[in-house]
């Protein structure tokens, strides 16, 4: 689960009376610490993504400096490092595509480093996996802290949240938004620094962080900016201090029932297909997998009950204000390992003793009423996924869980874009739009792309929501009938490269089946489509197209996941 790394140092180097400590020491010296603090112990690293080219880390500055005062207050010394920096927006091909990038860069200078533990700073969603694996890995006490949503704008008089940015670009691509709103709505959509402000994949990851044992228990829904976020910060600096004297490694933190209470919550929530993707390369991290038919079975079996942004109606405040992530995870309690432990050393069972929804229970619902009975989320193989497919119905039509209608192809993104809005484009709200060669390593990284938009003659007559299929990721804060990760994608020659306009397509998510009703005697004499030919000739590209693996094992390296995986 670690690296083997004889010349290891750690915190005790700068109490030797020798050489090396003496060297140390008057490094340290020069940044202006005194000889009493740079005598202190542990020596906590925190790492920091913060970059003007992420937003959503703008406020990690502040987080930082109150880490530093919990670390000193408990006796220790915090010392910050930097690692790269993605977020969705601004990183291409995709921030997936850097996400194992960002793992190792947070691994090897954990390792490096003379430090006895590490406080990780994540937001965007995929810093929050990249800085979990890299800690675990490196096998070194970590407590994480995630920046926290963004303040919620105002447009049109009425609260406006980052997921309905999607119907006024709809809206603008069929003539319906005048120049003055569109820049008007461009001013106020996003309120200030912090992550999206929706149960999307970046507040589904700082649940995970809850549920895994990292992070402080009702810690994820604090908005980036709020006194409460700086709290926690600060605590989470005098807790990692215990961490490391109680030598909690991060990898018996990630266990199959800590997994599954993740999962469940995910699914109670309604949060992000993304998720399961870094559970599946955090597990992996720790020598476990998952597997499709667990999470199939884990998910099939929890009711969401979350009734909050972008699947619902609630805002995250109000989730906030009804008890946070520990409310949630309180009414599914009798689908939950209690025993699994907490960031601060309490097991789930005694933060749910206390953790009862407050006051009516606001967005949160009851699981004897669910918002839907099997799961903010579902499952599915068949003949087009024969390795596996997901597809969020939290908040999805009810429709759109049975259909059968004939595909339109689209060969990547380009192609979508020249075609999805011609007049002459063959298609009726029964069509399933289908765009691959956006996977894994199509895209590369499986960009965030798979919402494909409605056609445009379809849109202006009122279609609202059709089956899309596609191997890539959709971002969590979209909706819709989209089923996403089809495994093994096109460009790996999965069964996607093999679909033609025309053909027919299934789905049925009852049954968790996905299949392309073409007989195997026409299949056989078909090319596949976008299937590559070489690998990039150099840099990260290549040790990206060579190593990285399918969604169903994480996206992970295949030689960064733990030895004995199975």
């Amino acid at each position: 689960m670690s690296q083997e790394n004889v010349h290891r140092l750690d915190g005790r180097i700068f109490a030797e009376d020798g050489a090396d400590g003496m060297v140390h020491r008057a490094f340290l010296r020069a940044e202006g610490f005194g000889a009493e603090q740079v005598r202190r112990r542990p020596i906590i690293g925190i790492s920091t993504s913060w970059s003007e080219l992420n937003p959503c880390n703008n406020g990690f500055r502040e987080l930082a400096a109150s880490i530093k005062r919990g670390v000193a207050a408990a006796g220790g010394l915090a010392l910050e490092f930097p690692s790269i920096s993605i977020n969705e927006p601004f990183s291409r091909p995709s921030s997936m595509y850097l996400r194992n990038l960002m793992a190792m860069d947070v691994e090897e200078t954990i390792l490096a480093a003379p430090i006895d533990g590490v406080v990780l700073l994540g937001a965007c969603d995929k810093t929050v996996p990249a800085v979990l694996m890299g800690a675990i890995s490196a096998a070194t006490p970590a407590v994480l802290v995630t920046g926290g949503p963004r303040p919620v704008a105002c447009w049109q008089g009425r609260p406006t949240t980052v997921d309905e940015q999607w119907q006024v670009i709809d809206e603008r691509r069929v003539g319906n938004v005048s120049d003055e709103d569109w820049l008007a709505f461009e001013s106020v959509i996003h309120g200030g620094p912090g992550s999206c402000n929706v149960m999307g994949t970046a507040t589904t990851m700082a649940a995970i962080g809850e549920l895994l044992g990292f992070a402080l228990p009702g810690s994820s829904l604090h908005p980036a900016a709020a006194p409460e976020r700086m709290e926690v910060a600060e605590a989470s600096g005098r807790l990692v201090v215990d961490v490391v004297a109680r030598q909690v490694v991060p990898a018996t933190r990630v266990t199959m029932a800590a997994l599954e209470n993740a999962v469940r919550t995910v699914c109670a929530l309604g949060g992000s297909t993304n998720a399961l993707i870094h559970l599946e390369a955090i597990a992996g991290r720790a020598g476990l997998r998952i597997g499709f038919d667990r999470l199939r079975e884990w998910s099939r079996t929890t009711p969401f009950i979350t009734d909050v942004k972008p699947n619902g109606r609630a805002l995250l405040s109000e989730l906030e204000e009804a008890g946070g992530i520990p409310a949630v995870a309180a009414r599914i309690r009798h689908l939950l390992h209690e025993d699994v432990p907490t960031a601060d050393g309490r097991t789930w069972g005694e933060v749910l003793d206390d953790a009862a929804p407050r006051s009516g229970a606001g967005p949160i619902g009851d699981p004897a009423a669910p918002l839907t009975p099997d799961g903010g989320m579902a499952l599915m193989r068949g003949t087009l996924a024969p390795r596996g497919a997901v597809m969020k119905i939290a908040g999805a039509p009810g429709t759109m869980r049975r259909h059968r209608g004939k595909a339109i192809v689209f060969d990547g993104v380009p192609d979508m874009w020249a075609k999805i809005d011609r007049e002459d484009l063959e298609v009726d709200e029964s069509t399933v739009l289908v765009l691959r060669g956006v996977g894994t390593l199509g895209g590369p990284g499986m960009p965030e792309v798979g919402h494909v938009p409605i056609p445009a003659k379809l849109y202006n007559a009122g279609v609202v929501d059709m089956l899309r299929v596609t191997d890539a990721r959709m971002s969590g804060t979209s909706g819709g009938s989209v089923v996403l990760h089809v495994t093994p994608e096109a460009a790996v020659g999965g069964p996607l490269a093999y679909v033609r306009d025309g053909d027919e397509i299934e789905l049925d998510v009852a049954q968790g089946r996905l299949d392309l009703l073409v007989e195997p005697e026409e299949l056989a004499r078909r090319e596949p489509v976008g299937v590559p030919t070489s690998a990039p000739a150099r840099g990260w590209g290549r040790i990206y197209a060579k190593h990285a693996l399918q969604p169903d094992e994480g996206c992970d390296f295949d030689f960064l996941v733990a030895e004995g995986t199975a």
